[in-house]
């Protein structure tokens, strides 16, 4: 892995650029954004990435002719992330971007108390967590958008139960980085009165046959796999073994259910990187971070693989079908 890269110029110029953008590039400045975590090139997240160069675009900044972009990606080791962005934020960057889980926004505010941070708050509640003091007057340096996964976690629950009434085991995989969705995905199962199975996975990369192994000595019924960068490499692995195992599945993005897993319901990662993509453009044209409100995602997709539906022996409710946004056959 690349200590750091720049990604390549991508598009041409917007055709009208706003004041702002006109100054930078008339006194030769090159905007720089520093971009802290994995969502651009996780390959759920990152075909939503051209949205976010195209949001910039549309306001003037176009990479390799008026804008550069630095990435750290590692987030696996702690101590290496919080080095390289620390630095990244010494070179003085324009604005920071902390996209993905907890730690990503940890080593960006360790890094700068002065630069802006545009957040993409990914498995945690930053108002919680004390980085911003609301949705509205998030306050200091920090704005940005929360993708609600932790409250995503329990509408899954809900939406399992549905689609597959009668069944009450419920085995939930989760991880270190996906521990707030799992506390909110099993208070919801317990009020609904399902039995549930926990496995959280320690150490990535993670032995999923061992995991799936496992997994079958509580013979659960269903199974919710939380949201961690460290499970979209192996979707369609999970998705496999699910169906080894006749196992119903649930998972937040629909590429696991192109993969062949059974359902998903989650965010659109096209529509939170053009948020930040926005965010990010109005800071660099003057806006202070405290006065832009924290938004929440507000669109939501649910999709269903009846092709696995069919392989497992499953008969989904038809109020999930008629829900559904996209559905694969």
């Amino acid at each position: 892995m690349q200590r750091r890269d720049f990604i390549g110029a991508l598009g041409g110029l917007a055709a009208a650029w706003p004041v702002t953008a006109r100054a930078q590039q008339s006194a030769g400045k090159m905007a720089r954004i520093g971009f802290v975590g994995t969502t651009v090139d996780n390959p759920i997240t990152a075909p939503g990435y051209p949205a976010f160069l195209d949001e910039l675009r549309k306001s003037g900044y176009s990479v390799g002719q008026n804008l550069a972009i630095e990435v750290v990606r590692e987030i696996q080791d702690a101590k290496r992330l919080f080095a390289e962005t620390a630095d990244m934020a010494r070179s003085n960057v324009d604005v920071l971007v902390a996209a993905g889980p907890e730690v990503a926004l940890q080593a960006a505010v360790a890094a700068s108390r002065t630069i802006p941070i545009v957040m993409w708050a990914i498995n945690y509640d930053p108002i919680a967590r004390g980085f911003v003091n609301s949705l509205t007057r998030p306050g200091g340096n920090i704005t940005g958008i929360v993708s609600l996964q932790t409250e995503l976690a329990a509408k899954q629950v809900e939406l399992l139960t549905q689609a597959l009434p009668g069944r009450t085991r419920l085995a939930i995989l989760w991880d270190a980085l996906s521990a707030d969705q799992f506390t909110h995905a099993e208070s919801q199962a317990r009020s609904l009165r399902l039995d549930v199975q926990s496995l959280k996975l320690e150490t990535p990369p993670y032995d999923f046959d061992a995991i799936f192994r496992s997994l079958s000595e509580g013979s659960p019924q269903m199974l919710l796999v939380l949201s961690s960068p460290f499970f979209s490499n192996y979707r369609a692995r999970i998705a496999e073994l699910a169906i080894e195992q006749r196992l119903p599945t649930m998972f937040i993005f629909k590429s696991y259910v192109q993969s062949g897993g059974l359902i998903s319901y989650g965010i659109d990662p096209s529509a939170n990187f053009r948020k930040v993509g926005l965010y990010v453009a109005k800071i660099l044209n003057g806006a202070k971070p405290a006065d832009l409100p924290v938004e929440q995602a507000t669109k939501f997709e649910l999709a269903v693989n009846l092709k696995t539906a069919k392989a497992i022996g499953v008969d989904l409710s038809t109020s999930i079908l008629l829900r559904a946004d996209e559905v694969i056959e």
